[in-house]
């Protein structure tokens, strides 16, 4: 938790300023969610004592009515996203900044049909405030009970960097928490938190770039020095050696004698450009000798692909889809790879499904029950029955375009 902020701090940096992060986190984006985000209702029928034509019409008119809340921007508290936009910037979030929140939402407004509203907040916004933190059971804006179960969330009124703008009454709600329960007294969800808890009692999560912060940011000063060398060695053509008094240099390429032993005495020496396929006439004793920079470094590609490597194995995908550089390899390799990364693509496509997707289901399909919309009889006691679904995404790989673009759901 120390160094949550000086890693998430230099994770968007990254994501804003190196072409090559950016670019991941767009294909991680592109494979894991895609451009296609579906619902497939699949109740127990078994455990609620159904037949399974019955739990196909359910299902069929579930995923009908879902689509008119999550394929619209009424999902969304701000009307800007629908529920692809969400979970896109759920992911991304999750992924640069550690975690994604959002708070669930009771906001009817006319002339919309539901009233669960999901507003996403700023990870920066979830933090311990200042007079709790002698308080163990509070860590990084989460309160846990005995069991290490979150019990309230501690959401700021304003983003910290609004201190720095709009004058005291920002600063003020930057400096103003306010205690979100975990669940109503029912068992709805008041906060949806999203990250990757890989420890026990880990309380928040970390950007996916942390491992590898450290060669991005040395690898992309290595390339921008060799570029800076390179370029600045391209602008030199040749050094003049002689024993010739400085107005018989300059006398030799045309110039003002007065202008170049002004250069020679003071501390920006005048330096002659020489246009193209030009023939010079020396005087004996003078010879012109070609610059030969040692940039382009001949090691430079070696290096930087090398390094690549370890960057990808760090983001958990092949070198060939991060920097899409299939130069290198052939088909088999290639699709090795890239099975390799799907194992990890659907892996996390898993981990979004149950703990960001699943939830939101849950939450809209509460709604559709209590307002008569879907029928489910002892909905609260058979919720898991009832909730049990999956996400089919854009983007599954190694499949024929065509089949693909005509496959129905089984």
């Amino acid at each position: 938790l120390p160094d949550l902020g000086t890693m998430t701090a230099r994770s968007r940096d990254l994501a804003r300023n190196n072409g090559v992060m950016a670019g991941g986190m767009q294909t991680l984006r592109d494979n894991i969610v895609g451009a296609t985000l579906r619902l497939s209702a699949t109740p127990d029928y078994r455990l609620l004592g159904w037949d399974r034509e019955q739990a196909r019409e359910w299902g069929n008119r579930t995923e009908a009515l879902f689509r008119t809340w999550a394929e619209t921007t009424e999902c969304d508290a701000a009307r800007t996203l629908n529920l692809l936009g969400l979970s896109l910037q759920a992911l991304g979030g999750s992924m640069g900044n550690g975690d994604a929140a959002a708070l669930p939402l009771w906001l009817p407004r006319n002339g919309a049909q539901w009233a669960t509203r999901l507003m996403l907040v700023e990870s920066d916004r979830l933090a311990t405030p200042l007079a709790l933190s002698h308080r163990q059971d509070i860590r990084g804006g989460v309160e846990f009970d005995q069991y290490g179960a979150p019990v309230a969330y501690y959401v700021l009124k304003s983003h910290p960097g609004d201190l720095l703008l709009g004058g005291f009454a920002s600063a003020a709600a930057a400096q103003e928490w306010e205690r979100i329960p975990a669940f109503t007294d029912w068992g709805r969800k008041r906060f949806l938190h999203l990250h990757d808890k890989e420890r026990t009692g880990q309380s928040r999560g970390k950007p996916i770039v942390a491992s590898v912060m450290k060669d991005f940011h040395m690898l992309g000063k290595y390339a921008s020095n060799e570029l800076q060398a390179s370029l600045a060695n391209s602008l030199v053509a040749a050094f003049l050696q002689s024993d010739m008094d400085p107005q018989e240099a300059a006398a030799c390429f045309g110039a003002d004698t007065s202008q170049l032993w002004q250069s020679f005495t003071s501390k920006k020496p005048m330096v002659r450009q020489m246009d193209g396929a030009a023939i010079l006439p020396l005087p004996p004793g003078a010879t012109l000798q070609p610059f030969t920079p040692g940039r382009p470094n001949a090691a430079f590609e070696a290096f930087m692909l090398a390094s690549m490597r370890n960057i990808a194995a760090g983001l958990n995908m092949p070198y060939e889809l991060l920097l899409k550089d299939f130069s290198r390899t052939n088909y088999s390799s290639a699709r090795a790879s890239l099975l390799e990364a799907w194992r990890y693509f659907n892996g996390r496509r898993r981990w979004l499904t149950d703990y960001w997707l699943r939830p939101i289901y849950e939450l809209w399909l509460e709604e559709a029950v209590n307002t008569g919309a879907i029928e489910a009889p002892d909905f609260y006691r058979n919720r898991h029955a009832y909730t049990r679904c999956r996400f089919i995404f854009g983007g599954r790989g190694w499949v024929d375009p065509v089949k693909d673009a005509t496959a129905s759901k089984i």
